[in-house]
């Protein structure tokens, strides 16, 4: 079992940055393959980014590509998303995922490839 809390979210202006947190706690969270998905308002949930437990290696959707950085910190159980120049189009509830029965350099990039969520944290670009 793996509990995530994300946190960061919030309102900026266009061309801002923001930082989401999630944390992530567990007796394998350390082990967890994690990711981050949004959903806008009458949208799905779609992929954003996503890490390997190893940290190693990881993937971001073209929308957010060169804007986005996703990273972790396994010594606190903790990722991280820093958005960078974001435009009105990446208002969204973010969405902290992760699944820890894969190997160690293993990037997920679809829901249901992802048996923990967390409640989201809202960010809201205005233009």
């Amino acid at each position: 079992q793996v509990l995530l809390v994300e946190s960061g979210g919030g309102l900026v202006q266009a061309g801002g940055s923001l930082r989401l947190s999630c944390a992530a706690s567990g007796h394998t969270s350390a082990r967890a393959a994690m990711g981050w998905f949004r959903q806008a308002p009458g949208k799905e949930r779609e992929f954003v980014a996503a890490i390997s437990w190893s940290g190693g290696y990881t993937r971001y959707a073209d929308s957010v590509k060169g804007r986005f950085t996703i990273s972790r910190d396994n010594a606190q159980d903790t990722i991280f998303l820093q958005m960078n120049s974001l435009k009105p189009e990446d208002t969204a509830l973010y969405y902290c995922a992760a699944q820890d029965t894969v190997a160690s350099f293993q990037v997920l990039r679809t829901i249901g490839d992802y048996d923990y969520w967390g409640q989201g944290t809202q960010v809201t670009v205005s233009s």
